[in-house]
């Protein structure tokens, strides 16, 4: 079973309080105030009615319990894109997944306008207030457009998806994680610090321009090859800022 976020445990706890308010009401009324507590929540309305139908046949307990589990799944995918799917007024079709961390996934994509090329998209996982998170973004990424440095990946655009997830597109690095790359070229220790004084480069550069990454680890390094160069790349800056604190004029 998907795992529970706040915001699905809260509204399997609201279907539970509005199934006792309406359980003992004649059809009609039930139905009326059904539709005036739920709403457009149509995930609600269908556990409300569970918890009903299961109230009507109360030896069908594991079954009704199977049937609350599905309507729980359903209703944490709701709006989930996936491969296929298209985003931000059609200008990304996302191709294939290629990754998922403490935030959000990310996918491969086509950007169609106003630029065509290849991006990689991450979607942030539910559970964040999808205004403040853009809003944050929209101020981090003045300080992004900022940075301009070969072995950092850049970030174009930021937005939100039909369903609210906020999403941030960034430049598509094709490439392993910096320690799985040393160890799978067998890089001594001077090929791995001649690798890393790049990554070091980058991240002073960053925060000359006033971005702090805060989560800089192997996963967030990924190493690609040009030719004879090997070149780290360091991926997700400024997203973790945007997602969990609040920029100021001071900052």
């Amino acid at each position: 079973m998907a795992e529970t976020t706040s915001s699905e445990a809260a509204r399997m706890e609201r279907a539970a309080d509005i199934f006792v308010e309406v359980r003992s009401l004649g059809l009609a009324a039930r139905e009326e105030s059904i539709a005036r507590y739920c709403g457009n929540d149509a995930a609600l309305r269908d556990l409300v009615q569970l918890f009903l139908r299961g109230d009507q046949a109360p030896l069908r307990v594991e079954s009704l319990a199977d049937d609350i589990r599905a309507a729980h799944d359903a209703a944490s995918t709701v709006g989930r894109p996936d491969a296929g799917s298209y985003i931000g007024g059609g200008r990304y079709h996302l191709l294939e997944r290629i990754g998922e961390g403490g935030f959000g996934v990310v996918f491969a994509a086509n950007q169609t306008e106003p630029v065509k090329r290849k991006v990689a998209l991450k979607i942030i996982k539910l559970g964040m207030d999808t205004r403040q998170v853009v809003a944050r973004f929209e101020a981090e990424r003045q300080a992004l457009a900022m940075m301009d440095h070969p072995n950092i990946a850049r970030v174009f655009d930021a937005g939100a998806t039909e369903t609210g997830r906020p999403y941030f597109v960034m430049e598509l690095v094709r490439g392993l994680p910096i320690t799985d790359y040393c160890d799978a070229r067998k890089f001594d220790i001077f090929a791995r610090l001649d690798l890393f004084a790049k990554v070091c480069d980058a991240v002073q550069h960053a925060h000359q321009k006033g971005v702090i990454h805060r989560d800089i680890k192997p996963g967030n390094i990924l190493v690609t090859e040009s030719g004879e160069h090997v070149i780290p790349k360091v991926i997700d800056f400024g997203i973790a800022k945007a997602t969990t604190a609040e920029l100021t004029e001071k900052t």
